[in-house]
């Protein structure tokens, strides 16, 4: 049996009202930022590639599952809602539902599939399933193969939101991030939360206590795709496009950077670790593939200097100077 660290006792009610003091902090910031001049489609984009992160830190931070496929859900979501939005001429909140219903559907076949399975099976038979998604894409009508879903209309969601104003957009975006940011912050402290960092620590330990841990995996799998999708839907407004990268193993790699940059198994981690590697790719393009080296410099650096990554040593000192 493993220990109980200060980084895997549940959270105290000074530490949840600190996290919320954070959380109000953090939506404070980001509802000024078309005030500030900052250009809001590179925020926006790093709020859907946050919230990503996010749902991906809950399989990995506090269920101990790693997941290479984790751009399935993004990919297939954003598909869906391409399609039913530009083909259907659905609303965009219904287009966003159907997106994540779909990645919610796929969450249960893939999680069933793989679920049973553990360690480095586990992560193969999801990066397996990654892949032949990517290919099915690559091959379906829908899709238009390597051309994507283009020029998808973003339209007036409940009748009044105009998507093809940035602002109106941005605050959507925006109340999207804080939704899901929340379901996963209440996730986590939660007693199903509480019980997936028990299986985390010690599987056999909790099937000793009781606790049909696949289930709660599985569980854990499907609430972790579907909010995966919930982004990908919100992106193809952002970006209105749906392409094979969202799908291809290469994003499910910068997922896991994202996640190990600001920190694995913390709250706001993967929201800092997502905008520093969207803020890489946007500031830094006019390097060429040579992006791709220093993203690779900066993770190495990561790991050997920051082994919580950013957000997890920074907590760990406060802790300390306590």
């Amino acid at each position: 049996m493993s220990a109980l660290t200060d980084d895997t006792l549940p959270a105290s009610p000074r530490a949840m009202r600190d996290e919320m003091i954070v959380f109000v902090a953090m939506a404070v910031l980001l509802a000024i930022v078309p005030a500030t001049g900052i250009y809001p489609f590179f925020v926006m984009q790093a709020l859907c590639f946050a919230l990503l992160a996010c749902a991906f830190n809950l399989l990995i931070g506090f269920g101990g599952l790693l997941s290479f496929g984790h751009a399935m859900f993004l990919g297939s979501a954003g598909y869906f809602t391409a399609h039913a939005v530009k083909e259907w001429g659905v609303s965009p909140e219904i287009g966003i539902i159907i997106g994540t219903a779909g990645a919610a559907v796929l969450g249960v076949i893939t999680g069933y599939v793989s679920i049973r399975r553990q360690g480095i099976y586990f992560s193969m038979i999801t990066l397996a399933l990654s892949q032949l998604l990517y290919f099915i894409y690559l091959q379906a009508p829908f899709t238009h193969g390597e051309d994507g879903i283009q020029g998808i209309p973003q339209g007036k969601m409940f009748w009044v939101l105009d998507l093809s104003k940035p602002t109106i957009l941005y605050y959507v975006v925006l109340v999207g991030f804080l939704a899901g940011f929340l379901l996963i912050f209440r996730t986590i402290n939660s007693p199903f939360g509480e019980v997936l960092k028990s299986i985390r620590e010690n599987e056999q330990r909790a099937i000793s206590l009781g606790y049909k841990t696949d289930q709660y995996k599985l569980m854990a799998f499907i609430l972790s795709g579907t909010i995966a999708g919930f982004a990908g839907s919100l992106k193809v407004f952002v970006a209105q496009n749906a392409s094979l990268t969202d799908v291809h193993w290469t994003m499910s790699g910068e997922i896991v950077l994202m996640t190990l940059v600001g920190g694995l198994g913390t709250i706001f981690g993967p929201v800092v670790g997502a905008f520093i590697i969207i803020a890489m790719q946007q500031y830094l393009a006019g390097f060429g593939q040579w992006v791709l080296v220093i993203q690779g410099v900066i993770f190495v650096a990561c790991v050997l200097t920051f082994r919580r990554g950013l957000v997890g040593e920074i907590g760990h000192y406060f802790r300390r100077s306590l």
